[in-house]
């Protein structure tokens, strides 16, 4: 098959491509910097054309109230453009829980990019994943102040981005769901736990304290991050920070 990935030059969508070549697809990669833009809606005609399978990486720029707009439109240039090139399957890239999490302004928007894509007249499927390892660093920056890092204690199933550009390009390479997929990692930690893990694997001093009020993640109740009943990854936390 012809696999059009707008995004595809990023962390997962780099790797999906990689997959879907070596399984014999022709897999093309899409990005801003070849001159696609899913905002302005330059450059998707043309992505888009001839293709059988369109995955969709892309990416707000940011995590606020912005991010809403920033996927309603380039999901209905997306979605125009697929019809018209009269694509067969659509796939996005969401989070386990978006649904669940209303306190969070990227969380509503992913929901959105999500029932935009299940209301809209093209066979799709969601993926859906718990958050990637590659991004704790990022997640302990937030909240660090000199020797101490403020966490809560919320539960997180951690998942390797290989992990989850293999699920992707599986799916994309397979009949439509017409629904979603959850993917996770095999384990569950608190964040707080994780954020120790992480620091005293590269020997980094600082202190984690335990604050639930610290971090975007602070909001979120309960344990919809995680999700037992996911199709499960094999790599471990442990393993990837090795």
């Amino acid at each position: 098959m012809k696999i059009t990935v707008i995004g595809g030059t990023g962390l997962i969508g780099s790797q999906v491509v990689k997959n879907l070549t070596a399984a014999g697809h022709e897999a093309v990669p899409h990005s801003k910097s070849s001159g696609v833009d899913v905002i302005s809606g330059q450059g998707l005609t043309e992505a888009v054309a001839g293709a059988d399978v369109v995955v969709n990486l892309t990416n707000s720029p940011t995590f606020d109230d912005a991010a809403p707009a920033f996927f309603q439109t380039s999901m209905d240039n997306l979605l125009a453009a697929a019809m018209k090139a009269g694509v067969g399957h659509v796939v996005i890239l969401s989070i386990v829980g978006t649904d669940l999490a209303p306190e969070l302004d990227y969380y509503r928007a992913k929901a959105l990019q999500e029932n935009l894509l299940a209301a809209g007249p093209i066979p799709y499927s969601i993926v859906r994943a718990t958050q990637f390892m590659e991004f704790i660093d990022a997640v302990l920056s937030w909240t660090a102040d000199g020797d101490t890092v403020r966490l809560p204690a919320t539960p997180i199933q951690p998942i390797a981005a290989a992990d989850v550009a293999a699920a992707v390009a599986e799916v994309a390479a397979s009949a439509p769901l017409n629904g979603i997929r959850n993917i996770a990692g095999p384990e569950i930690f608190t964040l707080d736990e994780l954020g120790r893990i992480t620091l005293s694997h590269k020997g980094d001093n600082r202190t984690v304290v335990t604050d639930p009020t610290a971090g975007m993640f602070a909001v979120v109740e309960g344990d919809v991050l995680t999700d037992k009943d996911a199709h499960l990854a094999a790599t471990r936390y442990a393993d990837w920070l090795s």
